[in-house]
């Protein structure tokens, strides 16, 4: 799903549900959408505040509730009492996680996801979802303790 589909279908989702489709959230989703990788929601608050787009903290972490509840964004990573989210339009991946810098690298195994689908079977559980996040040090941080 492309950012264009996602709004209009937002928009679509909100008045289904019976909320107010307002322009504030519309704001806020429109500046997830641009948002090119992984974010914190204090970031995503100074980056709205940073354009003087008129949306309080409040609503920015309201809307960020409706979109997770939605499944438009997704949490990924609890990282030194951080979360870090991303949009949810893309296909699945995993994610390695730098502990000295906060590096992210998303990456996509067939061959892990084909594991998750025996082991699942093997017991006879039916998944909702799965995420796989790897901690250690990215290339240039080994370079640096060395």
């Amino acid at each position: 799903m492309n950012r264009r589909q996602a709004l209009k279908e937002f928009k679509q989702t909100i008045k289904n549900l019976g909320l107010k489709y307002t322009p504030q959230r519309e704001k806020v989703f429109k500046a997830i959408l641009n948002i090119r990788g992984h974010f914190e929601i204090e970031q995503l608050v100074h980056k709205i505040q940073s354009k003087n787009i008129n949306v309080s903290r409040a609503t920015v972490y309201r809307t960020l509730e409706i979109l997770k509840e939605l499944g438009y964004v997704r949490e990924v990573i609890k990282f030194k009492n951080k979360t870090i989210y991303e949009i949810n339009l893309k296909e699945h991946h995993n994610h390695l996680i730098c502990t000295k810098c906060g590096k992210i690298i998303e990456f996509h195994s067939d061959k892990i996801e084909e594991l998750q689908e025996k082991i699942c079977q093997k017991y006879n559980f039916k998944p909702e979802f799965h995420r796989l996040e790897i901690f250690g040090l990215c290339e240039k941080c080994q370079k640096k303790k060395k």
